[in-house]
């Protein structure tokens, strides 16, 4: 975790040295874009594999349909019904704010900035893959999704050693892409310092100066699910006090806010959820595993937020179907996003790209990314904390 804090101090001196030699050295930060370019096709390159080895073992790590029906199905109805919600919490306070409007910067990237027009009809189809393995090779994240949820579930009821090899495989395909986002943040510092050079170069100062309003709006809207909209969830479902529960599980939140890594968390998060609120072992040793990959309240918030944020920059007027579709990538993406500090960059790229928005915006935010990260996180750590107390309590009723 040291080493995850100095990348993330060398990635804010980048940014603070990427805006002065953007300024004084335009056209050599024009012609050097191609190394941001580069970072971003890294981050890209890990989103295909990460998210479907990341839902197959979340799902297939059950173990038996009866789990399945049982603690995992309470598990993943919660996780899906929070953060979609915090989800649709996003899309409606980033429009209510609409940060980025008026400061259009629509030359940011080569040309002209086309977004993808998708119909109600053919954004609903666009869930059921006709061809998987072309999808995969098109980067269609959709229907890969669904391929995979399917694909988990029935993999539970084939035979036991052939469920167990490809448990295995998909784990090892998700621990070697976590190793290999791992490696690419390293390189963040060198991708954000040429990134932020060509963005103000382009288009000056003003995109940077006016990132307040964004950060606002995240801010304003992480709070409201917080203390709104989990806790509205765990006073009528749970059934119990949210902030007698907050005071016992502090520990872990604090954790989370200054690391920034759901993983890093979970430890405390499993000793404080099992000694001081006395959650019943079993459930908090598989809840908040599970919720530390699958469920990232906080991230799926951020990233429509931001998307949204991004179009108004580009000076672009999503239409209905496109706010539909980030509502459902940034719901499903959010189940690949790894525990780790920045890992929600990957998703990010995931998401710009399903509503045809430039990737290179991305630059932008990562100003304040890392301060916007430990909320998000804490967050996430606090959805997954009130979600194996709503289970339990939910199985000691039955």
């Amino acid at each position: 975790m040291k080493k995850f804090m100095k990348i993330e101090n060398i990635t804010f001196a980048a940014i603070l040295l990427g805006i002065p030699f953007g300024y004084f050295f335009q056209d050599l930060a024009l012609s050097l874009k191609v190394i941001g370019d580069i970072y971003i096709s890294l981050l890209k390159m890990l989103i295909i594999p990460l998210v479907f080895a990341s839902i197959y073992i979340a799902i297939a790590g059950l173990g038996s349909a009866d789990e399945l029906k049982s603690i995992g199905a309470k598990a993943f109805a919660y996780y899906i019904t929070t953060t979609a919600m915090a989800v649709m919490l996003g899309i409606i306070v980033v429009n209510i704010f609409d940060p980025g409007l008026g400061m259009q910067i629509p030359q940011a990237v080569n040309g002209t900035i086309e977004t993808k027009e998708v119909s109600v009809s053919d954004f609903v189809l666009s869930f059921i893959p006709s061809n998987i393995f072309q999808a995969l090779s098109n980067g269609h994240i959709l229907p890969i999704i669904f391929f995979a949820i399917l694909f988990a579930a029935g993999s539970i009821y084939i035979h036991n050693d052939k469920k167990v090899f490809l448990y295995n495989f998909f784990d090892s395909v998700n621990d070697t892409m976590m190793v290999l986002a791992k490696w690419i943040i390293n390189l963040t510092p060198i991708g954000v310092f040429f990134l932020i050079g060509y963005t103000v170069a382009k288009n000056g100062f003003e995109p940077i100066l006016n990132l307040w309003s964004y950060a606002v709006t995240v801010l304003t809207a992480l709070f409201i699910h917080a203390f709104v909209t989990l806790s509205i969830i765990a006073v009528v479902i749970g059934r119990f006090n949210p902030f007698t529960y907050f005071t016992q599980v502090k520990e872990a939140l604090m954790i989370a806010l200054s690391t920034a890594s759901s993983s890093a968390t979970l430890p405390v998060s499993i000793e404080v959820a099992e000694k001081n609120a006395n959650i019943d072992k079993k459930v908090a040793g598989f809840v908040l595993p599970l919720g530390a990959t699958v469920n990232m309240d906080g991230t799926a918030l951020y990233e429509s937020i931001a998307v949204i944020f991004i179009a108004n920059l580009c000076g672009v007027e999503l239409t209905l179907a496109q706010q539909l579709t980030i509502f459902v990538t940034a719901t499903f993406a959010s189940i690949g996003a790894a525990g780790i500090p920045g890992a929600g960059l990957v998703m990010m790229t995931l998401i710009l790209d399903s509503v045809g928005l430039p990737v290179e915006y991305i630059a932008i935010i990562i100003a304040v990314d890392r301060f916007l990260d430990m909320f998000r996180t804490s967050i996430n750590v606090w959805g997954d904390l009130l979600g194996a107390k709503i289970i339990d309590r939910l199985l000691i009723s039955r």
